[in-house]
């Protein structure tokens, strides 16, 4: 089948210009100036909208047990929301549970791929949790060959998936010398298991003691802890959901003596006040998630580093309960609270909105943050994240002045309640597309699950070749 995709503006990273794409055999066979295709079996006209590069969000988690519970959606669910948001590669996180090894794990999540087929591409990471008993450095170090090339490792969330720096440390070592990039989640656990205990023994058990409990110096210092770690293991570092001007100030240092050294943050950080902790009842649940929302001037903060390019990537972190029964575990206690919330679905659409109509940032810059820097920091590129001869045809016609209104009676996710409820935003996805397959048109979902599948990422530094199939 070939599909010519007419008159939009295409927008890249680098690049921004009116232009046809060509897109046959799943991937793009051209792109340039009236192409002149008679015999395309589809034609999408595109004139007044910009056609952008497939999102790639490298941070979600789908399926994943917390608490006693688990995220609500599984990878049908998540896809499918991934793709009405205009977002076509989801790296999600294989999380190695107690007495689980680490090839184990990523089995688990194959297991969990296939019994729930998405509708867009998948790749993995793996959270490492223990390397003393169940894992060991070198099944680390074969993970690469099978395609999952980032490890990433929680610095909180002491008593359960929280490792020790001796952990953290050995683990840059492998990845150092097998091409692999180290993720953390970089928040002091000891800090706040005390800060935590105390607050519960004070009575203080409302859902803005989660906030209260987790200051802006307990991200701080342990983002400059990992820095400095990763730096004496000679390994590149990615430093999720920044949320903070105490997190940004290590990374800006780090940048400044030439150290391998990424960060992202989410919409969240960007939109929402701590004080949304402090609504009444359960409603407060709602904005539990980790770090936690901070104030006004950590938001401008974030804006203005997104702007120059001390941070790289924009991600979701969705990690989507419901309200009712899993947020309402924690109804008297906020340390029973599962942390996380719904995201992937409005990442687009946010960005566009505020970003580059609130004139914070221009849509190639939008691009490179949503698509084409995590496709590169994550061993997808140049078959994902960019528009180019040979890439894969995933793209997003996007139409700027369509307005919507977000609500979680109308999202895609299985969560009951959105972070962004009432909010209006001009700009949605009209049509997109997945290695040359109609995923969503007229922003409503055309394919079927399973079309989706799993992608093999290249090592830190590499490319994905544009020849090569998807495993």
């Amino acid at each position: 089948m070939r599909t010519l995709v007419r008159s939009g503006r295409v927008v890249t990273a680098a690049d921004e210009f009116v232009a046809d794409v060509l897109v046959e055999g799943g991937r793009i066979a051209a792109v340039g100036v009236e192409l002149g295709v008679d015999d395309a079996t589809r034609v999408i006209d595109a004139e007044g909208c910009y056609v952008l590069p497939g999102g790639v969000d490298p941070h979600t988690h789908t399926d994943t047990p917390q608490l006693g519970t688990a995220t609500c959606d599984d990878f049908t669910a998540a896809s499918v929301a991934a793709a009405c948001g205009g977002t076509t590669t989801q790296i999600d996180f294989a999380l190695q549970e107690p007495g689980q090894s680490l090839h184990a794990a990523v089995e688990t999540w194959h297991g969990k791929l296939a019994d729930a087929p998405p509708v867009i591409d998948v790749g993995f990471h793996v959270s490492v949790t223990d390397l003393d008993h169940a894992g060991s450095p070198a099944e680390l170090g074969e993970l690469p060959g099978l395609g999952v090339t980032s490890f990433k490792l929680f610095m909180a969330y002491r008593g359960s998936i929280m490792v020790d720096d001796a952990t953290l440390f050995r683990a840059m070592q492998v990845a150092a010398r097998v091409g692999a990039l180290v993720m953390v989640h970089a928040e002091n656990g000891a800090a706040i298991d005390v800060l935590m205990r105390q607050a519960l023994a004070e009575g203080r058990t409302a859902p803005r003691w989660h906030a209260a409990t987790r200051p802006p110096a307990t991200e701080g210092e342990a983002v400059n802890r990992a820095i400095q770690l990763a730096g004496l293991a000679g390994a590149p570092l990615y430093v999720v959901h920044v949320s903070c001007r105490e997190a940004l100030d290590p990374i800006a240092r780090a940048r400044r003596r030439g150290m391998a050294v990424w960060a992202e943050t989410c919409p969240q950080y960007l939109l929402i006040d701590r004080s949304a902790l402090d609504a009444d009842g359960l409603e407060g649940a709602k904005y539990v998630f980790t770090p936690p929302p901070r104030e006004q001037a950590d938001r401008d903060a974030l804006w203005q580093a997104l702007a120059t390019g001390l941070l790289d990537v924009v991600s979701t972190d969705h990690c989507p309960f419901r309200l009712a029964d899993q947020k309402a575990m924690g109804s008297d206690d906020f340390s029973k609270i599962p942390n996380g919330a719904p995201g992937i679905e409005h990442r687009l659409a946010l960005l566009h909105h505020f970003g580059v109509r609130g004139g914070r940032l221009a849509m190639s810059r939008l691009v490179d943050l949503l698509a084409t820097r995590p496709a590169r920091l994550f061993g997808l590129y140049p078959r994902k994240g960019t528009l180019a001869v040979g890439s894969d045809a995933d793209l997003v016609v996007f139409d700027p002045e369509h307005r919507s209104t977000i609500s979680a009676a109308t999202q895609r996710t299985g969560s009951d309640y959105s972070l962004f409820e009432g909010i209006e935003v001009e700009g949605a996805p009209r049509t997109v597309m997945v290695r040359g397959q109609l995923v969503v048109e007229d922003g409503e979902l055309v394919a079927e699950p399973g079309h989706g599948t799993f992608v093999r990422r290249a090592r830190f530094g590499e490319s994905l070749p544009i020849a090569a199939g998807v495993a």
